[in-house]
């Protein structure tokens, strides 16, 4: 429980701390950093709540995105509905199966996944250090199997966190990712641990190559992230 709620200091420590510092990182075309977002997200909230209305997220527009000629992914922390967005950095090969690709922000908060299945995040808070994911080398996605994410506490120690990982198809889909429409195919992992169940889906397009939507579990303090892919 000490783990617990130490982890959860540090989180809302990081999601107070300001960045107004930041702000000019944020002008023209450039992708906005999360914590800009986070904080512009904090000001909004609380300007509504001084209205007494509910806050809403201003994301990007399609033009904006295609003037800025990037690859760039939308991410939203569900739990504190903030999004921001992350350009990709770099894609690697390493000695396990699938490519890792890492993205980040302009202030350097970062994430990176293999094959699409989230194995790592820095500067979230509570992050996820890293991740023993099953995929296979020619497929998108989760394959089926175990899953041990290790979470960073308080005190620097990593705290692992073991699933059991099942992968089902549930077929066809046509979702909408920011005015545009992609026929996909939505796989869903379905993980059991000892505190509960994890769900994770992704939407992959039917002719491979792409994942377009997904949501991943990062963790008990992240929580749920939901991932967008805005441009090729």
């Amino acid at each position: 429980m000490d783990e617990v709620l130490g982890m959860r200091r540090q989180m809302w420590k990081w999601a107070l701390v300001p960045v107004l510092m930041l702000m000019g990182c944020a002008g023209g075309n450039e992708v906005a950093p999360l914590q800009v977002e986070i904080f512009r997200a904090g000001q909004e909230t609380i300007a509504a709540k001084r209205a007494g209305k509910a806050a809403k997220p201003k994301p990007l527009s399609r033009s904006q995105i295609e003037a800025l000629d990037l690859t760039i992914m939308e991410v939203t922390i569900e739990n504190r509905d903030v999004v921001g967005y992350v350009t990709l950095n770099t894609e690697v090969d390493d000695t396990l199966p699938g490519r890792v690709q890492v993205w980040r922000t302009t202030d350097n908060i970062s994430l990176a996944m293999r094959n699409g299945v989230l194995i790592f995040t820095r500067g979230f808070g509570g992050d996820l250090q890293s991740s023993k994911v099953e995929v296979a080398n020619a497929r998108l996605g989760p394959s089926q199997g175990a899953m041990v994410h290790m979470i960073r506490a308080s005190d620097d120690r990593e705290v692992p966190f073991s699933l059991e990982c099942d992968v089902v198809d549930l077929g066809v889909e046509t979702i909408e990712v920011l005015e545009y429409k992609y026929s996909t195919r939505h796989v869903q992992q379905q993980c059991a641990a000892s505190s509960g169940q994890v769900i994770n889906d992704y939407w992959i397009d039917v002719n491979g190559g792409m994942i377009w939507q997904s949501r991943q579990w990062a963790g008990p303090f992240i929580g749920y992230l939901r991932f967008r892919r805005l441009t090729k």
